[in-house]
């Protein structure tokens, strides 16, 4: 199948069969495609967390509306982005590029500065905002990759994000809980939406050509 033809075949789903798990190299893949999209200035302002741990999942299914993906699925990965930008944080960012890059330029050097002296300074929660976009882009590129591996999968906002903050922790590791995507296999004898056609608006009125 082609990648347009794998995201027809995805879909939110609804039902998932907790005796089939996705082999590690599939998840390793997702993985590893959310760690290659892009962010704002390249911080990747964001983290992954895989919960495989069934305890820590009933945990989050319960202040998640008791959606049974959360339990049933092989893996919960949730997304969480930084509190704030911190010197720290950029500098980090920056130094690993240079170490990386194996050079620096005044370009680089010019527009680090830049960033220590704009987002550090902002309001936390302007700067969380922000982070949280760029790890909804992770989210994007993490169905798209699952859908290639042919792996289901489902975004969920459906949760209290501070309970969760506390169930996982996140407060200490300066992070704060965005969203969430259970990955694993439908049970389509007990999905009501497995075989409804999906829904998309038209191509001539959801694209814009300017020429």
């Amino acid at each position: 199948m082609s990648l347009v033809d794998k995201l027809q075949w995805r879909y939110a789903t609804k039902k998932m069969d907790a005796t089939k798990t996705v082999p590690p190299e599939k998840l390793e893949q997702i993985l590893e495609a959310i760690r290659l999209s892009a962010s704002s200035s390249g911080l990747q302002p964001y983290e992954v967390l895989v919960i495989s741990n069934k305890a820590i999942r009933e945990k989050i299914r319960a202040i998640a509306s008791g959606q049974s993906q959360i339990t049933d699925c092989s893996y919960l990965l949730v997304f969480a982005a930084w509190d704030t930008y911190t010197a720290q944080r950029i500098n980090d960012a920056f130094d690993m590029t240079e170490e990386i890059r194996n050079f620096k330029s005044e370009t680089g050097t010019a527009y680090r500065q830049n960033l220590l002296k704009n987002y550090p300074a902002r309001d936390p929660e302007v700067n969380f905002t922000h982070a949280a976009k760029q790890a909804y882009i992770g989210l994007g590129t993490a169905l798209i990759a699952a859908a290639y591996e042919q792996v289901d999968s489902t975004p969920m906002e459906g949760f209290d994000p501070a309970a969760l903050d506390d169930i996982l922790n996140l407060k200490e590791r300066g992070l704060r809980s965005v969203v969430i995507m259970p990955i694993g296999y439908r049970k389509a004898d007990e999905d009501w939406l497995v075989n409804l056609k999906k829904v998309r608006r038209p191509k001539d009125q959801f694209v814009i050509r300017i020429e």
